[in-house]
């Protein structure tokens, strides 16, 4: 019987690829798989095993998500071992939600593989923890998307007020609109930010400013870019490791 595994390849780095992520990766029969998961990743595969790209570049949908999901139904079909595999964690915006209600919708057996999220992990490269003790007691991930005129958006500005460590993904290139909203919460100009470019790779970049500089500060980043707000951000200082060069 076909199964479909649902499978985070984490944020980047190929050794924080899990142990049972890579298990499956080496038995699969196909692999679907997006622009954030490590190339490096599909080498592991077996001999005859099929490829499908369903990348989603900036902001462009290659392939919509209604048809991605048929996709994998139709593997599924197909192919015993259905690898989906997809950058970061399935659960966290990556629309493995809405990928797995369909499979149950069409009575096809599936399995969750978290990955390790960007949202704590390409901090933690660029020497910034989430939380700290005296700092910070909680984080918020958040979707950076605003839409494409830049009128609105599904972020809710008001649940931002509090010194929590708050982590964008997707965020980038509205950078700008962020930080003048987070302003306009009051949150001070000299809110330390950082923006990571390319996290847990050797071609990780990181850029450290406040609220008031970061825009112009940040210019020209390669995506993918992650952006941590918060006092956490001034103990990358003392906490930086993760050298690139």
């Amino acid at each position: 019987m076909a199964k479909v595994y649902l499978t985070g390849a984490g944020p980047g780095d190929l050794e924080l690829l899990t142990v049972k992520a890579l298990r499956v990766i080496k038995e699969a029969d196909v692999i679907i798989y997006d622009r954030l998961a490590n190339a490096e990743i599909l080498k592991e595969v077996k001999n005859g095993c099929e490829f499908l790209y369903v990348g989603k570049e900036d902001g462009k949908h290659t392939i919509p998500q209604d048809e991605i999901n048929e996709f994998i139904y139709e593997a599924s079909l197909k192919y015993d071992v259905v690898v989906r595999l997809k950058g970061g964690d399935p659960f966290v915006f990556g629309r493995g939600g809405e990928e797995a209600l369909y499979l149950r919708e069409k009575d096809v057996a599936y399995e969750i593989i978290p990955g390790i999220s960007s949202s704590i992990s390409v901090p933690a490269y660029a020497g910034i923890p989430v939380t700290h003790r005296g700092v910070s007691t909680a984080f918020k991930v958040v979707t950076g998307h605003i839409s494409a005129d830049k009128n609105s958006s599904n972020i809710q500005w008001d649940d931002l007020r509090s010194d929590d460590t708050i982590v964008f993904l997707m965020g980038y290139k509205n950078i700008d609109i962020i930080c003048e909203k987070l302003l306009q919460l009051n949150k001070p100009k000299e809110y330390p930010v950082a923006v990571i470019s390319k996290g847990t790779t050797k071609e990780q970049k990181v850029v450290v400013g406040t609220l008031a500089n970061i825009v112009d500060k940040s210019q020209g980043l390669v995506s993918p870019v992650l952006i941590v707000m918060g006092e956490v951000v001034n103990l990358r200082e003392k906490l930086e490791w993760f050298k690139t060069h």
